[in-house]
């Protein structure tokens, strides 16, 4: 399975950052690569916590790609 990302620059400024396969698993950060780097952390914070609880995770070498 393929994460994808996408990434949104806000009227204020900051960029936004969504895993879309999921859900409220989005961050935000200064630069581009900053909300990018910010939204992988989570999301893989969010894969390790459903395997810890017995639940299905995507499995492959390519996790991420830009949505």
């Amino acid at each position: 399975m393929n994460l994808k990302i996408e990434v949104e620059r806000e009227t204020d400024g900051r960029w936004i950052a969504e895993v879309l396969e999921l859900p409220g698993c989005l961050a935000y950060g200064e630069t581009q690569t900053q909300a990018l780097a910010k939204a992988k952390a989570l999301a893989l914070r969010v894969l390790a916590d459903r395997m810890e609880h017995g639940e299905s995770v995507p499995a492959g070498d390519e996790l991420f790609s830009l949505a």
